[in-house]
């Protein structure tokens, strides 16, 4: 007998091999080479955006002493591309292949992030140039998330994306976990700048995963039509659509809501509870609990209450977090860390709620759309979706800066309440999921 066999190393790790063999043998997606590239790209991309979804917004407030009016100016100056540049982006999006506008995109995105680090260094960082950063990393949002979700669906096809969505849940509960207390303590210990170079070197690293990809990703044939014909088009289809037209102001009022209420958070949580970049980074963490937990539901949840059940869902727990987080008194049961511990459960919450409600949100609205109308619909329904979001950060910085942080909170949860009963009476949400027919 080898001694290998004597002392079982030979059995062990068989028995460990055989499964890990099996499962990626039963699993179309963990057995494509070039989709585990695509989602360590996706695993860097969103370790390094909820780093910078903390840091950023502490740059303005913490270095910068940004006013609630200054910090909802910040999060429209994000939004506005969306209602500059979606439209125009679908046209492009359907005439061109879309790894090259995927990689350049991202490479826009670190340049821009990288900034932020080297003007502070040479004392030249202002709330001004946070506005430049987010015009540009929105309108990189704008083009190249665009391209992400069709060159996905070209990747793996339209029957899996369900699947892949929750994988990427999976994983990004894991970032959600981790990145916001990394991101709390290089706060802490270096200043938020510092952290922002670990979001812009995820970019970095992605470009470089992908760049190489060999995908179904063929140039589209050439369109004789004026560009302005296509993007006409591109709105008749979605208008046409009673699902498609009903998840587009749905989810327009929901992005204005959420702009409103992530415009004020951080300020909310570090003048009235008094939070550290520590204890903010630790109750956020809380919320990759609830990403977590959306991985686990999702599939359970749709195949009970379809598509746009778990939509409503989703929007339900948004709602409460929305409407229970401005009630958050300073010294909860007389103790300061009470109401951290209040915020981050809410934050489980609304996390769970975002993932719950985008995750089917973004399969349907993928599902039933024809190839030929993909970039189109992406952009035009991000166009639709995401134009009015300046509209709520503007509004609740109006209100935080000219009555009080908790009246411009107030104000979003009362128009979570009303959102979420408007969408339950929307009859096209119980049919989600039907194929939409294709227009000539």
């Amino acid at each position: 007998m080898k001694l290998g066999n004597y002392f079982g190393e030979p059995t062990i790790f068989t028995s460990l091999r055989l499964p890990l063999r099996d499962k990626l043998a039963s699993d179309a997606l963990l057995g494509n080479s070039d989709f585990l590239r695509y989602w360590f790209s996706a695993i860097l991309n969103g370790f390094g955006g909820y780093i910078g979804a903390l840091a950023v917004p502490l740059c303005a407030v913490l270095l910068l002493k940004a006013t609630p009016a200054q910090m909802g100016m910040l999060g429209a100056a994000a939004a506005m591309p969306f209602a500059l540049f979606a439209l125009p982006a679908g046209v492009v999006l359907d005439r061109n292949r879309k790894l090259p506008i995927l990689l350049a995109s991202k490479a826009i995105q670190a340049s821009a992030l990288f900034s932020i680090p080297a003007a502070y260094w040479l004392g030249v960082l202002s709330v001004e140039w946070m506005y430049a950063v987010a015009f540009a990393t929105g309108a990189c949002n704008v083009v190249g998330g665009g391209a992400e979700q069709i060159f996905l669906t070209n990747l793996i096809g339209r029957e899996r994306l369900m699947d892949a969505q929750s994988k990427f849940a999976a994983t990004d509960s894991a970032s959600r976990l981790l990145a916001p207390g990394l991101a709390g303590l290089l706060i802490q210990w270096l200043t938020a700048p510092y952290a922002v170079l670990l979001n812009a070197f995820g970019f970095v690293l992605s470009i470089l995963l992908l760049r190489d990809l060999k995908v179904n990703d063929p140039q589209p044939a050439p369109s004789d039509k004026h560009p302005l014909r296509d993007i006409r088009d591109g709105l008749h289809f979605i208008w046409s659509q009673p699902l498609l037209r009903t998840l587009a102001w749905g989810v327009g009022a929901w992005h204005m809501l959420f702009y409103g209420y992530a415009a004020l958070a951080v300020l909310f949580a570090t003048r009235e509870l008094g939070m550290s970049a520590g204890m903010l980074g630790v109750a956020q963490m809380i919320g990759g609990l609830g990403v977590l937990a959306s991985a686990m539901m999702l599939k359970p949840l749709t195949r009970r209450y379809g598509a746009s059940g778990t939509i409503l869902i989703g929007v339900g727990l948004t709602t409460v977090a929305f409407t229970l987080t401005p009630m958050i008194p300073a010294r909860l049961f007389g103790y300061p860390a009470a109401s951290a511990a209040a915020c981050a459960a809410l934050s489980f919450f609304l996390d769970c709620g975002v993932m719950l409600f985008f995750m089917p949100y973004t399969a349907v609205r993928q599902k039933v759309t024809p190839d030929a109308y993909l970039g189109r619909m992406v952009s035009t329904m991000r166009f639709l979706t995401i134009a009015v979001a300046p509209i709520g950060a503007l509004a609740a910085g109006y209100i935080g800066e000219h009555f009080s942080v908790r009246a411009g909170m107030g104000c979003v949860a009362v128009g979570g309440i009303v959102l979420t009963a408007c969408m339950a009476m929307a009859p096209a949400l119980r049919d989600a999921g039907q194929p939409a027919a294709a227009l000539p």
